[in-house]
């Protein structure tokens, strides 16, 4: 069985991301539901995953770039994968033990530097811990939380194929 040459799984973490990234605009702008501190920082890291393996694709790179390219894939993905497990555990949190004095996101960007707003998200914000959507019953934060793992899986696979030198196919002429 041949592999797939990285070019095609750099196009196919391209097209995942930018469907993913399409609805997650749909859902702001179409469905009218506004997005948390964390959502916007997934996207963001959704965002650059997807213009990663864009790059990747129309570069075409060798094995020093292919290093690169998914190295680069898969740390956006990780840190989208544990932005979502915050949020995550953050919604999942008993109603009874949630703090009630949360800042909300409009205040931290009147209010906050970049680095107490993100402080501050990952403890948590009123915006980030209400699940206002779901399907088949997983929220937004466990969707995106999916995508991030499964283009971790890919990224992963990918990556051990070319240390290994399977994933590489060089035509001569």
């Amino acid at each position: 069985m041949s592999l797939a040459p990285s070019r095609s799984l750099f196009f196919l973490a391209f097209m995942a991301g930018a469907l993913t990234l399409g609805a997650s605009f749909y859902l702001e702008y179409g469905a009218l539901l506004r997005p948390c501190f964390l959502c916007l920082i997934q996207r963001s890291l959704l965002a650059l995953f997807t213009l990663v393996n864009l790059i990747a694709t129309l570069h075409g790179p060798r094995r020093a770039g292919i290093y690169l390219y998914w190295a680069a894939s898969m740390g956006c993905a990780l840190l989208g994968a544990v932005t979502a497990v915050r949020q995550v555990l953050l919604q999942n949190i008993p109603p009874d033990q949630m703090p009630h004095c949360w800042p909300s996101l409009e205040y931290m960007i009147e209010n906050l530097s970049l680095g107490q707003a993100l402080q501050l998200a990952f403890k948590g914000t009123v915006d980030c811990v209400e699940i206002n959507w779901t399907l088949f019953d997983l929220s937004i934060p466990e969707w995106s939380l999916l995508f991030f793992v499964a283009m971790l899986i890919l990224g992963a696979t990918q990556f051990s194929r070319v240390l290994s030198g399977q994933g590489l196919r060089f035509v001569k002429h």
